[in-house]
């Protein structure tokens, strides 16, 4: 451990990530413990801090935080110390996850923390978690090129070929993510291989690939919504236990989530046509079956 921060983290410049990192999952712990308590009511915890009559909401510090922090980092950049550029950095991460765990307000322009559109800001801490991780890692969305090499070349044509990459992978991610596979574009800018197979697949059936190419094609939407039943459900399902278990249960019982009120909706379309031998009894003991 202590190899791999001194020779992959400090040696590489990482130290602020590392400390951004720290900070971000502090804050987020914190404040999360914070709002659970104040719920659950508990008399010797502070309770929400109010403006006479108005609720200051903690993305309010969250956003003043990011601010001065992020200003003293801009202003220390050349002449800080590596301990002030970590200092800094550790405040913007807890600055950046009070701003985050109410992102759902800032994205509905309402305050839906204790409802079910409120994962939405789960959703953004462990998106930021997963890409500061890849980075602290020493990942990013060109790393199969080396680019630090390209950087350090002068030649154009490693130029054009890292500037073609970069739009085919933006690209990739775009149609991936069109597709509804968030989390699939996400990894895939820092894999590119998991882009070309997420744009490959079938698109999941409320995403708006599905609305655009989808609509006339029977067949594929009848594929897309089996599929989204059969795998995505299980899925949805873990995902939502875990941000309950950390974030805790929104005051209604969740009964199903965006996507599988979409396949609700949806009107499944009739499976293909049968082939003119469906006549024989043994096809038609198969088409009941399925």
């Amino acid at each position: 451990m202590r190899r791999w921060l001194e020779d992959d983290v400090i040696a590489q410049g990482r130290l602020p990530l590392l400390c951004f990192l720290f900070g971000f999952i502090i804050g987020f712990l914190f404040i999360r413990l914070s709002v659970r308590m104040i719920r659950a009511k508990v008399r010797w915890w502070p309770g929400n801090l109010r403006a006479g009559t108005v609720h200051i909401h903690h993305m309010v510090f969250g956003v003043i935080l990011v601010l001065g922090s992020g200003l003293g980092l801009v202003a220390v950049f050349e002449d800080g110390s590596s301990v002030t550029a970590g200092a800094l950095s550790a405040a913007f991460g807890v600055g950046a996850a009070l701003v985050l765990d109410e992102f759902a307000l800032i994205y509905y322009l309402r305050d839906v923390y204790w409802e079910e559109q409120g994962r939405t800001s789960v959703d953004a801490v462990f998106v930021a978690l997963a890409v500061t991780g890849l980075l602290l890692l020493g990942f990013h969305p060109l790393s199969l090129l080396e680019i630090n090499d390209f950087r350090a070349s002068i030649g154009t044509g490693a130029r054009i070929v890292a500037t073609v990459f970069a739009l085919v992978n933006l690209m990739l991610a775009a149609i991936v993510i069109a597709k509804g596979k968030i989390w699939t574009g996400l990894f895939g800018m820092f894999f590119p291989p998991l882009l070309v197979v997420g744009a490959l697949r079938l698109s999941r059936p409320g995403a708006p690939w599905a609305r655009w190419r989808y609509a006339d094609r029977r067949r594929l939407r009848y594929r897309a919504i089996v599929r989204e039943r059969r795998y995505r459900r299980p899925v949805i399902r873990a995902k939502i236990f875990v941000q309950d278990l950390v974030a805790g249960k929104p005051d209604v019982e969740h009964v199903r989530t965006a996507a599988e009120a979409e396949l609700t909706r949806t009107v499944v379309p009739a499976p293909p046509a049968p082939h003119r031998h469906h006549h024989l009894p043994w096809a038609a003991e198969h088409d009941e079956e399925h």
